[in-house]
């Protein structure tokens, strides 16, 4: 503990030469670091269906689908994770705009993770096409069947998940960027936390 100027200052967990301002545990750097390809391959999967022929499409279904339940499942134990072990506390140095703005971004981005995977999910049940056969979890698990097909509330469940999949590129931008910028041009510890 730090007794200058008579207060006492609790120490920053994982803090050390390396990491001024502390760090994450090493399990959230690993699940952080594990979701990030699986959002670009779920995303450039998603953005490349329509355009895939017919004999390909399927394939690539069954490959966006799995993506996004794994990245569901990874959100889920990162949220429980984050519930036993809190990360370091931002630094005082970071300014409460920028705390505001980092929040509202990682809020976002930890609601599109779960939205979004369980959108896509009842989205395709919804079109009458479980996660089955063709289609089936990682190429060859079956998963249950949710719901009879529903065009109306289909199209309605595929909009909603459109819309969070072209809001996901900004947010990611929005969130490189601010790591970016700490590292780069505030030159503080920010982005090391989670290396």
């Amino acid at each position: 503990m730090d007794q200058t100027a008579g207060t006492t200052t609790a120490p920053i967990r994982g803090q050390d030469t390396l990491h001024p301002d502390g760090q994450y545990s090493a399990l959230a750097k690993l699940f952080h670091w594990v979701t990030v390809p699986l959002m670009f391959l779920a995303l450039a999967t998603g953005l490349t269906i329509r355009f895939m022929k017919d004999d390909a499409k399927m394939s690539f279904y069954a490959l966006h689908e799995s993506t996004g339940l794994i990245i569901l499942a990874i959100a889920v134990a990162r949220l429980a994770w984050r519930g036993m072990s809190r990360p370091p506390a931002l630094p005082d140095h970071i300014p409460p705009a920028m705390r505001a703005a980092a929040s509202g971004v990682h809020h976002a981005l930890y609601a599109a993770l779960i939205l979004q995977p369980l959108l896509g999910f009842f989205t395709t049940n919804a079109y009458g096409f479980p996660m089955r056969g063709a289609t089936a979890f990682l190429g060859f698990i079956d998963l249950p069947k949710f719901m009879e097909a529903n065009e109306t509330l289909a199209v309605a469940l595929h909009w909603a998940h459109s819309l969070i999949g072209w809001a996901l590129p900004f947010l990611l931008a929005a969130h490189i960027g601010g790591a970016i910028y700490h590292h780069a041009l505030r030159r503080d510890g920010t982005l090391l936390r989670m290396l």
